[in-house]
């Protein structure tokens, strides 16, 4: 039985299951190329159909989750959702009544789902799927966060994980606490949207000047910049308390955005990006905590946009009382198609288990078709190398950065040797090249290391208790290994790493070549995209991205490509 996942809210994507195999999952984003899409998936289906070779009428069973009041007004009325998407990313002029467009989002999003939104929002969904051709199949709808704890808990690999979900909002919830046992998965505990940290931080990065949904890792990269103070001065301190399994919000979510703006009138930006930061962390490990005591777990399982903060994440790994955890790579709602596939599989058909060695699920190029349109491309010069991975950290010791297309798109957020730019983790020079010249970001933004498995106990206080191969945890870098890490490490010493083993064995060979000049297994390694734009999908996306930030060298399969318009 072939399972399709589709979401068709922020993040819109979707996802391919047959049996308890992983097929593909990719998001619209790659194939719009608008950060972020909000749109129906009709990319992200077709691309999955098109890669196992199916029709649409050979899949049975669809499923997507979400039917909350506000979700189906949108899915009846797609002009109001690409309104608030432009608002929301800034792409207009700012409106005259911006804080009513706030509240008004706030009122209409704490409202869970209603009589008859999950009829409706069926109708919505099975009709555009009649307009790509699919016919009888079974549609499921499933709650947002079991959809989010699907992701977490049957891709884990544990046994009996505590398995937490925190966001946004999302069907009149922001956060739940479900048990893990025996492949069942049981929701015990949920926190309603009124509640939410999600919207919380979401506020704050607004009123910083940010966009919301979008921006929140600049907040928490922001808050090292101030200086640091203890949490009894924090002017946020008494936002949110916890109550063993129970968050709660002091103020209601318009009172709250208020007094947070009021609050940033008068704080330095910094040390506002830091009382949010320093807040988040404190209720979310207390939370965790609490929750493990209540059900005796000495292992989690995370999910939702709250745990993509990955400072907060290194606060819960460092309890003493964690033997193990996880975060699922694609945490926020850009995962939540593969959770719904999931969740329909898991009532159907009761898989509740996948494996998940690595996140290279989207789309991948033949040596053929790469040929064949470099031969096709003005401007370059190109020759198949033997050796792509030596080449490439040759042209590292020169200071150079390289772009880096390989293999099967990553499904997530971050980039993990298949869609990126790397470059010596040692060089101040080529990290100030990246920032500016080529990423085209804010100074204060960090890249981040790659490093062998090997290597990690040398570079990082690292333990091999959790999965750190998706760069969703930050560590603290040892000071030996600073000198060699200075560019690919924050401000504070720490660092978010993709610790690599042998699932990606091109890049694996290219961070040995690295390592026999440096002696340390490690690399910067950022995503291939400029800015405020999806990471590329595609080659014909790598050389527009090549030419766009004028860089010299890019390894795309075999092929080293030189940019010879420079």
């Amino acid at each position: 039985m072939y399972v399709l996942g589709l979401w068709d809210g922020h993040d819109s994507g979707a996802a391919l299951l047959e049996g308890d195999k992983i097929l593909f999952a990719a998001n619209e984003e790659r194939y719009t190329k608008r950060k972020l899409e909000v749109r129906f998936p009709y990319n992200s289906i077709s691309e999955a159909l098109k890669f196992a070779g199916l029709k649409p009428s050979d899949i049975e069973v669809v499923s997507f989750p979400t039917t909350e009041l506000t979700k189906t007004i949108s899915r009846v009325f797609p002009w109001q959702k690409e309104s608030y998407y432009m608002f929301r990313r800034r792409k207009t002029a700012k409106p005259r009544f911006e804080s009513l467009m706030h509240y008004t989002k706030y009122a209409m999003t704490s409202i869970g789902p209603l009589p008859l939104c999950g009829f409706v929002s069926k109708a919505a969904v099975r009709a555009e799927l009649r307009r790509m051709g699919f016919s009888n199949f079974k549609l499921h709808t499933v709650d947002h966060h079991a959809a989010h704890a699907a992701t977490a808990a049957f891709t884990s690999g544990m046994n009996r994980p505590l398995v937490i979900t925190l966001d946004g909002l999302g069907d009149g919830l922001s956060g739940s606490v479900s048990t893990f046992r025996k492949g069942r998965l049981r929701r015990e505990r949920t926190i309603s949207a009124r509640n939410s940290l999600g919207v919380f931080f979401e506020q704050v990065t607004n009123i910083i000047g940010m966009r919301e949904l979008e921006d929140e890792g600049k907040v928490m990269a922001m808050a090292d910049y101030s200086f640091p103070f203890p949490f009894s001065k924090n002017k946020l301190g008494d936002f949110f308390t916890v109550n063993g399994t129970d968050i709660k919000a002091k103020y209601g979510m318009i009172s709250q955005y208020d007094m947070l703006a009021r609050i940033a009138w008068q704080t330095p930006r910094e040390q506002f990006a830091y009382m949010a930061q320093q807040l988040l962390e404190r209720v979310v490990t207390q939370f965790v905590r609490n929750a493990m005591e209540e059900f005796g777990a000495d292992s989690v399982a995370l999910a939702g946009g709250v745990f993509s903060n990955v400072k907060a994440n290194m606060m819960v790994r460092e309890l003493p009382e964690l033997r193990g955890w996880y975060v699922f790579p694609h945490m926020g709602d850009g995962g939540i198609a593969l959770g719904a596939a999931m969740q329909a599989n898991y009532a159907l058909n009761g898989i509740s288990s996948y494996g998940f060695g690595d996140a290279y699920l989207g789309n991948g190029y033949e040596s053929d078709y790469i040929r064949g349109l470099l031969r096709k491309e003005r401007g370059i010069k190109f020759e198949e190398w033997d050796d792509p991975a030596c080449g490439a950290a040759a042209l590292m010791e020169k200071d150079e950065y390289v772009f880096w297309f390989q293999g099967r798109m990553e499904y997530g957020p971050r980039a993990l040797g298949n869609r990126s730019i790397v470059a010596r983790a040692d060089s101040e020079t080529v990290k100030e090249r990246l920032n500016m010249h080529v990423k085209q970001r804010e100074w204060y933004q960090p890249f981040a290391p790659s490093v062998l498995v090997e290597d990690a106990a040398r570079c990082l206080y690292f333990r091999k208790a959790g999965s750190s191969r998706f760069m969703t945890m930050a560590y603290r870098v040892h000071g030996s290994a600073a000198e060699q890490m200075r560019s690919a490490m924050h401000v504070d010493r720490t660092a978010r790493p993709q610790v690599l083993g042998q699932e990606n064995q091109k890049y694996r060979k290219l961070i040995e070549a690295v390592k026999e000049d440096t002696g340390y297994g490690v690399v910067l390694n950022t995503s291939l995209n400029i800015h405020g734009m999806p990471i590329v999908a595609s080659p014909e996306g790598a050389l527009r991205t090549m030419k766009a930030t004028r860089t010299r060298h890019m390894f795309i399969g075999d092929y080293h490509v030189e940019n010879t318009k420079l």
